[in-house]
């Protein structure tokens, strides 16, 4: 994989936590604020306490006065596990195939005037990395899976009348992926030996996106907003290894094998949209709801494009879906120095559990959070939130029934078939400062 010059900011975080954890589902990441974690990220769209408001909608830095700068991590502790049988040779397991990881972020926000506000977003919306044991015999359908992500997100909002506000923003977004599977243990038996890489592919990119808006202001103690995210498109340019593609070199093209074949791999980040809601009940408490949707429909199969064999060849059949996240929060203001908040979230899997797979054992999940804010200084603000996630029990089985996939039949025939459970929970520790010159 090529080196990027710009450090990625965004920890790949793994699977396990961004199937399950504070976000949405598949690999999309909502940790984008400790802010917004303390009420589940309820109301993104229509919240505007700091400059971190801007990632989710850019119409809310209208909101902000004179310049501010918040800057924060989450950290992600994932505890995903999974059990079941190889067909072959019995009971199997692997436990915390999701690594432990610190997701940063950084906003800026300047008003140029009455009615002009620009701001900087540097953070991530997508990433995930998951890594199964070695030991484990079901890797012949795939052992590890990484996205990481790092966005360059310039925003402007216009306050068009007091009542609705407008925004835009370009998304640069640089990504990386890789993508492998390999050999379970017990291939001894097999013309395979055991741990060889049936299956890699990497690379990276960057590319384009954008967002738009929009807040209106029904009355001083209601508001609702609405925003919606591009897809971004990227080719991952890196390369390909593994006994897979070695067949087809060897066997079908009557061409001499490489230890590495160069190549490409697309890979959408899928377009999302979000409908929120501020109510402000009482002058010290305040509700907040959010709709959230993802269009994980786009992510339908990894294949690799390598001129040396010819064309495309298949990596990983997902078949993945459009999937919705509900949240309710709540705010309450409990003096003039300390904010506190709460919220419940319920998010759907973007797979069905026929689609489930090892690498991405995608599932339902349900939030609890609580948070905090303390105003040191009438200038410098601090926040704190924790989350805990439930992440249901679900069904996973490779090869998967009623799925064209040539390498998931192959990879059954030699090393066995996979059928268990995925099960998980997350905790999520989120702090932030928030500072207004």
């Amino acid at each position: 994989m090529k080196n990027n010059k710009i450090v990625y900011l965004a920890v790949a975080t793994a699977l396990g936590s961004l199937s399950t954890t504070a976000h949405s589902a598949g690999f999309q990441l909502a940790e984008t604020s400790a802010t917004g974690l303390g009420r589940a990220f309820a109301g993104e769209a229509a919240m505007a306490d700091n400059a971190s408001a801007q990632f989710r909608n850019p119409a809310l830095l209208s909101y902000l006065a004179d310049t501010q700068v918040s800057a924060g991590g989450i950290y992600v502790n994932p505890n995903v596990d999974i059990d079941g049988e190889n067909s072959q040779h019995g009971q199997t397991s692997t436990n915390d195939v999701a690594h432990d990881a610190v997701i940063p972020n950084f906003y800026f926000a300047h008003q140029i005037d009455d009615r002009f506000t620009a701001g900087l977003a540097l953070a991530t919306n997508f990433g995930m990395e998951t890594e199964l044991g070695n030991d484990f015999t079901g890797t012949q359908f795939g052992n590890e899976a990484a996205v990481t992500t790092f966005e360059i997100n310039p925003n402007i909002a216009w306050k068009t009348t007091e009542q609705l506000r407008l925004g835009a923003g370009i998304r640069y977004v640089l990504g990386e992926g890789s993508i492998g599977a390999q050999a379970n243990t017990m291939a001894a038996n097999n013309s395979i030996p055991a741990g060889s890489t049936l299956k890699y592919m990497e690379g990276d990119d960057r590319a384009w996106g954008w967002q738009l808006g929009a807040v209106y202001d029904i009355n001083d103690k209601h508001r609702i907003g609405i925003s919606y995210r591009s897809e971004v498109d990227l080719t991952l340019d890196g390369h390909a290894e593994g006994k897979s593609f070695d067949q087809v070199a060897g066997k079908i093209l009557k061409q001499p094998t490489k230890s590495t074949y160069g190549g490409s791999m697309d890979l959408t980040l899928p377009a999302t949209a979000e409908l929120s809601s501020l109510h402000q009940l009482t002058e010290q408490w305040a509700v907040h709801t959010s709709i959230n949707w993802t269009e994980w429909s786009s992510f339908d199969k990894l294949e690799a494009d390598i001129p040396y064999l010819n064309g495309a060849q298949e990596v990983k059949v997902e078949n993945w879906e459009d999937n919705y996240r509900l949240a309710i929060g709540t705010t309450y203001q409990w003096d003039q120095k300390i904010t506190l908040r709460s919220g419940i979230a319920y998010d759907t899997s973007a797979v069905s559990d026929k689609n489930r797979t090892l690498t991405i054992p995608e599932t339902d999940r349900t939030w609890l959070s609580v948070g905090a804010g303390y105003d040191v200084t009438p200038k410098l603000t601090l926040d704190a939130a924790f989350t805990y996630i439930f992440a249901k029990d679900a069904p996973v089985k490779e090869a998967r029934d009623g799925i064209n996939s040539e390498s998931e039949q192959n990879a059954e025939a030699l090393f066995g078939k996979f059928e268990g459970e995925t099960t998980g929970n997350v905790w999520l520790v989120g702090v932030q400062a928030s500072y207004r010159f």
